[in-house]
Parts: C-alpha cells; structure tokens; sequence
C-alpha cells in the first residue's frame, strides 16, 4: 500500500507542527531596530567538567542582532540582570517574545495572576512582553534558528572552564557574530551594518544595575498571550481556563492583559471578540 501511495505521490510527510487550517498567525512587527525582541533560555549547559549554566540569548527580528548573558542559574533575579545587561548593549524593545517556560512567566500554577520578575521588569519599561502559544516553540522561529547556530559554532566549538571564561567568550561570540555574520535577510550585511543602515534612534537603560527583584506591581501596561482554541473552547491562561465562543475554535486568538483596567480582552484578527474581568494579584 505505502508503495502505490507513493508512485502516485499520495503520501504526507507529518512535520509534528498542528496549524489551525486557514487561521491567520497573529505576528509582530519586525520593521526597524528593537520594536520586537526573541529570547529564549538555552540549559542547562555544562562548563570543563559538572559545572552547569543556561544562557539567556535573545534576537532582533529586525537586525539579526544577538545577546548573551550566561547565568549559574535560572532564578528570577538572573533573568531579571540577564535582560538588563543584553538592553545595556542591544537596547531595548517595544516588544519582547518568549515561551510559557517559569523562567519568563515567572508566577507559581497556583498563582497565575501574580505578574513574575520579567513581566514586572517589562511593565516598568514600557516594554509589551508576547507569550507564544504552548508547545509551539517554532512560533519563536528566529532565536531557535540562533541557538542552533550557537550550539554549533559555541558550546560546540568553545572549551570553557571557569563562569569567567565563560562570560568573556559569551560576549567574544556576541560580537563576532554581530559583526561578522552576513544574512540574506538583511540583503548580505552584517547585524551591526543592517543597524547602522536604518539610523535608528535606540532607547537604552537609565541605570547601570538591574532592578531587585521583588519590584513593585506596575499600575499601568500590557502583556499578551497567543492562543489556540481547541475543540472544549477554552483559553488557558497560565492554567486558569476561560470559556469562548464556538466560533472561535481552531482560531488563534490574542489575550491581553490590561494591567490599569484589570481587564483580558480577547482579540481575533485585531478585533475584540470578548471580555472578563481580570484582578491581578
């Protein structure tokens, strides 16, 4: 059977990634410098020896440029001096899309409305952070293609035996690549020349060290999930579930958190579709 399925070029190579048929993927912009940031935590990683680290890397979709900031751990207060250090030298983005991993959601299952480190840092910046559908990680298709690239061409290539050794080749490789590295996306240049070329104006941090955490709650801003609604019809929110509409099944649906109006509204093709109640912690 799977030889005539063949000859008559009937047969489907399965990719294991779902698409909603005929769904629209609600994208961010990617235009200029810095108005959309991928991040991603690569680990846990291993130094000469038992020695283990994870690496905050982090793109712009715009540029190609990277970040590294390589920590011994992954507790809130690393991902908070992780981001700081990558803004210091990238700065920072309107937008910043990430995975439902703790690390970046940062709130216990129990408490899904606790608002974590990264989403209190982003908040306090004005930055707007984008979570990724679960178990989608292709939707951060950009820095999974640059933790390839740095799983060959560093942690493959590079020996390191000390978290010293460790942060200085971590900034060498930062460099080289955005100063070496030449993409067809950006028409043959290098990050730093495809920068360079747009003239644009970058905001940076305004204080040198990182934020404490516990920071205050912010009062104002946003963050948003991205959504699939399966057949129950229901939006997982960090394992809180809301019911919606039929008609929304299948559909990738965007639900933001408006922190001033402690509201989540649910957005279908830039359009609101519904609306609850939402007190934050």
């Amino acid at each position: 059977i799977n030889r005539i399925l063949s000859r008559n070029d009937l047969t489907h190579r399965r990719t294991g990634k779902y698409e909603a048929k005929g769904t629209p993927y609600p994208k961010l912009p990617s235009l200029i410098p810095n108005q959309t940031h991928q991040a991603d935590l690569v680990g846990p990683c291993y130094l000469q020896g038992p020695v283990r680290f994870y690496s905050l890397n982090v793109v712009d979709t715009a540029t190609v440029r990277c970040g590294l900031s390589p920590s011994m751990s992954k507790s809130g207060q690393s991902i908070l001096d992780g981001f700081w250090a990558i803004w210091m030298r990238m700065g920072i983005p309107d937008y910043i899309q990430i995975d439902n991993a703790m690390s970046f959601f940062g709130s216990p299952p129990s408490h899904p409305r606790g608002m974590g480190p990264l989403i209190r840092l982003c908040l306090h910046n004005e930055i707007e952070p984008w979570f990724i559908p679960m178990s989608e990680p292709w939707r951060n298709g950009m820095i999974e293609n640059f933790n390839n690239r740095y799983q060959q061409m560093f942690l493959g290539k590079v020996v390191m035996s000390s978290q010293e050794e460790l942060k200085a080749r971590s900034l060498e490789f930062e460099q080289r690549h955005n100063s070496r590295y030449r993409y067809s996306k950006l028409g043959g240049k290098t990050p730093l020349k495809a920068l360079a070329a747009t003239n644009t104006r970058l905001r940076f941090p305004a204080d040198d060290k990182a934020p404490n955490h516990r920071m205050k709650k912010p009062e104002t801003g946003k963050y948003h999930l991205v959504r699939l609604i399966r057949n129950d019809l229901k939006l997982n929110i960090f394992g809180e579930l809301f019911p919606v509409a039929p008609e929304l099944k299948l559909e990738y649906v965007v639900a933001t958190i408006n922190v001033k109006e402690q509201k989540l509204k649910l957005f279908l093709d830039n359009i609101q579709v519904d609306e609850f109640k939402y007190t934050l912690r």
